[in-house]
């Protein structure tokens, strides 16, 4: 699949995956966008050239591999107005309320705030544990003894202060393995109950647009105002 196309551009039900981030985007008063790419990256921008701009988007090509929170590092300037933002991994599928994910952000003034789902494979997932009142007290990146099924959704509300937590050096900085452990104590969690599957592989992919044929996403009553 991603030797030919990139993931953000599988299709699911005939619908490139990244049509269906962008519309969900679009549901939740989102008007900005950065999309990096670091594979057929031609293929994408001929996508978004080709789509109705109901979104800003900006596509940055990352030529070297920076790994997902360097990638934002490299592009803090991007949101440097913003109080809060979304960061969001496209390899997945999912229909979930980033306005529910908003709300809870606004309830606390931690860096982060961390979607999660239940998995089935733990081991291939950061684990967290959590408290009642949502502050993360625990996380480990794939464990091989995992302490629960609750993991990273890979769908965040992240304030400025995520970038004091973000090192500075290293090649590839991934929130998994350098960032997240640092805000242990830190960042709060909340459990997505919507549609959410990593399609990272063609079984995966497969079996997620067989079950996301026929759904209609739900239509929000307002904006999330970050």
């Amino acid at each position: 699949m991603s030797d030919r196309i990139p993931k953000c551009l599988a299709p699911v039900g005939g619908v490139p995956l990244l049509e269906i981030w962008l519309d969900l985007c679009a549901r939740h008063g989102v008007q900005r966008a950065l999309i990096n790419v670091s594979r057929h990256a031609d293929q994408v921008a001929d996508f978004l050239r080709r789509r109705t701009a109901d979104i800003d988007v900006h596509l940055v090509r990352e030529n070297e591999p920076l790994g997902n929170a360097g990638t934002v590092r490299a592009n803090r300037a991007f949101v440097s107005r913003e109080e809060s933002f979304y960061v969001l991994y496209t390899d997945n599928l999912t229909d979930a309320s980033l306005t529910q994910l908003a709300e809870c952000h606004r309830r606390h003034h931690a860096p982060v705030t961390m979607g999660l789902f239940h998995t089935s494979a733990p081991r291939a997932s950061g684990i967290v544990q959590m408290r009642e009142d949502g502050l993360i007290t625990d996380f480990e990146e794939k464990p091989e003894f995992p302490q629960g099924t609750l993991a990273n959704a890979g769908i965040y509300v992240a304030r400025q202060s995520l970038f004091d937590v973000i090192p500075d050096e290293g090649p590839i900085i991934d929130f998994g393995r350098h960032v997240f452990p640092a805000l242990i104590g830190r960042m709060y969690g909340s459990v997505i109950e919507d549609y959410l599957m990593d399609i990272g592989n063609p079984a995966a992919l497969a079996l997620a647009s067989e079950q996301w044929a026929g759904r209609k996403p739900t239509l929000l009553s307002k904006k999330a105002d970050l």
